[in-house]
């Protein structure tokens, strides 16, 4: 598999990117909150689309991986915005969208800001509104004391031993590109992939997205002892299915 690298200059930051050439749509991995496109699903869809011919784009947001910046000063807004620099520059035609955690509420945030580009949507743990509906609802007082003190506070987490920095500027942030309830004017294809013992997205959260969208052609698989990552073989076999599918759809 040959695979380009690369950097977009984007808002003052340098956002690295990696692309599998091949044929469209393009297949554009939005990847979770403090996540890395160098992770398992993504190696996954590389190597996939590498094998089938398909073309295959990742990056890491501004804070995130090998881009510029920190983790503390991002927002949704940015990261948002990076997202659309990234589909606006770097593709052209139909685009299949591929959103992990916050990447999938992203993934929904760029299909309503370009439908006329979006062929389909492949959300695997879809975090929409994560910020005012799971994360903040969850802070302690504690918590919440120290983002009000020092303006930020480290999130204990199963994944990152340093935990998740959450910022007074991330909460504020949030609430403006809420979905939530509904209704969210994506028609294209769309296809879940949900854990049933999901930690971090509840299944029942990601369903409310599945009920809310206006597109007659949802598909909601739930792995019944899925966690998180969803980053099992089997899992892993699932996901490829889906992107196999939607790019033959589009």
């Amino acid at each position: 598999m040959t695979e380009t690298l690369g950097h977009l200059e984007a808002d003052g930051a340098r956002l690295a990117w990696r692309r599998v050439a091949g044929r469209g749509p393009t297949l554009l991995w939005l990847g979770g909150f403090r996540s890395e496109m160098s992770g398992a699903k993504a190696e996954a869809l590389a190597a996939w689309a590498g094998a089938n011919g398909r073309d295959f784009l990742r990056f890491d947001y501004f804070g995130h991986g090998a881009s510029d910046g920190e983790l503390a000063e991002g927002t949704i807004t940015r990261w948002r915005a990076d997202a659309l620099a990234v589909l606006d520059r770097l593709t052209d035609g139909p685009v299949v969208l591929c959103g992990s955690s916050m990447g999938g509420w992203l993934a929904c945030l760029l299909a309503l800001a370009r439908p006329e580009r979006t062929a389909g949507l492949l959300l695997v743990a879809p975090a929409a509104d994560f910020v005012e509906r799971l994360l903040e609802p969850s802070l302690s007082s504690e918590a919440r004391e120290a983002i009000r003190r020092d303006g930020v506070w480290r999130r204990p987490s199963l994944y990152d031993p340093e935990g998740y920095p959450i910022t007074a500027r991330l909460l504020e942030d949030g609430a403006r590109w809420s979905i939530l309830p509904g209704p969210v004017d994506i028609k294209t294809p769309v296809r879940f992939l949900q854990g049933g013992a999901d930690l971090d997205v509840p299944w029942r959260h990601a369903l409310d997205l599945a009920i809310a969208l206006r597109s007659d052609d949802v598909v909601f698989s739930l792995i019944r002892d899925g966690d998180h990552r969803l980053s099992r073989p089997p899992d892993m076999a699932r996901l490829l299915a889906f992107a196999a599918e939607l790019t033959d759809l589009a």
